[in-house]
């Protein structure tokens, strides 16, 4: 089970709104195929300039992007769960919907596409996977698009 604590910081339209729906069913989806304990993490929709704002802060990248991950753990084998908790904590995705909105134009799909493809990919980052090398890449975006295609959200 993934559980969401979804902020939206900016207005959406109706077809932001249905595509940011689907998000829970898409990362179940990915908890389902990695046979993932009970997790949680932050997911926050934001601007162009606030994503920036975020990159540049953080990563001394002053531009904007369309989505960044912070996991809260470097590998699996140290996540812990707290007595207290039900599920273990991740991270935070931060997703920049103005971007998502450029680049499915840019590709040539679907909004709903593009938004679900960019949080299993910050998703993927919080379970430690990466795309630093060809081998990374190649695993990485693989399992986007096994998630993609079971779901029938294709380009």
């Amino acid at each position: 089970m993934v559980s969401i604590d979804l902020e939206v910081e900016i207005p959406m339209t109706e077809e932001e709104k249905a595509a940011i729906d689907r998000v829970p069913e898409v990362l179940e989806k990915v908890a389902e195929i990695e046979k993932l304990p009970a997790v949680s993490i932050s997911i926050t929709v934001v601007d162009n300039k606030r994503i920036q704002e975020i990159n540049k802060e953080h990563r001394q990248k002053d531009v904007d992007t369309d989505v960044l991950s912070f996991p809260l753990f470097d590998h699996r084998s140290e996540w812990i769960q707290e007595d207290w908790e039900d599920s273990i904590q991740l991270g935070d995705i931060i997703l920049s919907l103005p971007k998502a909105n450029e680049q499915a134009i840019d590709y040539g799909h679907s909004l709903l596409r593009e938004i679900c493809f960019l949080v299993v990919h910050g998703f993927l980052h919080l379970l430690g996977y990466d795309h630093e090398t060809e081998e990374e890449e190649k695993e990485m975006f693989s399992m986007q698009e096994e998630v993609l295609s079971q779901l029938d959200i294709t380009r």
